[in-house]
């Protein structure tokens, strides 16, 4: 496999998992009660701990993937 294609897949499904954690924050909120922009802000802090995550991990392993 083309080292460029596993970057480029690697980071559409760590999108794809942020969109998703983001989707269900924000979801839950709105069945907790909260109104609109306070679920879109959970939504929002949601997404980018996923991308925090994923950039910790990859910065973590880079060491050993080279």
């Amino acid at each position: 496999m083309h080292p460029t294609f596993t970057v480029l897949f690697t980071v559409a499904l760590v999108a794809v998992a942020a969109l998703m954690a983001a989707a269900v924050a924000g979801k839950l909120a709105r069945l907790d009660g909260a109104s609109y922009p306070a679920a879109l802000t959970r939504a929002a802090t949601a997404f980018a701990a996923v991308l925090t995550l994923a950039a910790a991990t990859a910065a973590a392993l880079a060491p050993y993937l080279t």
